[in-house]
């Protein structure tokens, strides 16, 4: 339900913005000056589409943990991922901590390597942008089941879905950000 809300505010947004753009492109093709009234009240009309989007998406957030039925607390929950380079540590068996306060969710993972050097919640393409916000790693040290131990990366992941699919992308040693669609899921609260 979440998603189809998203999805109709998006197309609402994208309508408005083609009828802006149609609109300037016939003016100026006619030659004539646009009635100010006109191109005010769309531009309200959009600027309000969007506000109303922001508020939504934001509400969205903030019930994340309500409408996933989690309380403040911390959790235990399963890490899937689409890659088999790119999971959570062996010792972990697949899984992390997921704490949620006041209802914002934040996974925590322990992956297997200090190969990947920062995560982007979103699209690849939107973590080179100017003013991207990357996660940065934590050092971890994880024991393995022969007595030996190692450090390596962790991550905390803010997280608006349980048991769902989302987009996080990573970069690794090499410079190479690449997607990846990740979840959280079956979360069981810790004693």
């Amino acid at each position: 339900m979440q998603n189809r809300r998203l999805f109709f505010m998006r197309k609402r947004l994208l309508a408005v913005t083609l009828s802006v753009m149609m609109t300037a492109s016939m003016l100026a093709g006619c030659g004539g000056k646009a009635d100010t009234k006109d191109t005010k009240k769309v531009q309200t009309e959009q600027d309000s589409s969007k506000e109303e989007g922001t508020a939504e998406e934001s509400s969205e957030k903030k019930n994340a943990a309500e409408d996933a039925g989690l309380e403040d607390g911390v959790y235990t929950a399963e890490f899937h991922t689409d890659s088999s380079m790119f999971h959570a540590n062996e010792t972990k068996d697949g899984k992390g901590t997921l704490t949620v306060k006041d209802g914002k969710m934040v996974f925590h993972v322990t992956l297997h390597s200090k190969n990947i050097v920062n995560l982007f919640p979103g699209k690849a393409e939107d973590a080179q942008k100017d003013g991207a916000e990357l996660l940065q790693p934590t050092v971890d040290t994880v024991t393995y089941s022969d007595g030996t131990t190692e450090e390596v990366y962790g991550f905390d992941i803010p997280v608006t879905v349980i048991d769902q699919e989302f987009d996080l992308a990573l970069i690794g040693k090499k410079g190479v950000w690449y997607d990846h669609k990740v979840s959280i899921e079956n979360p069981l609260k810790d004693e």
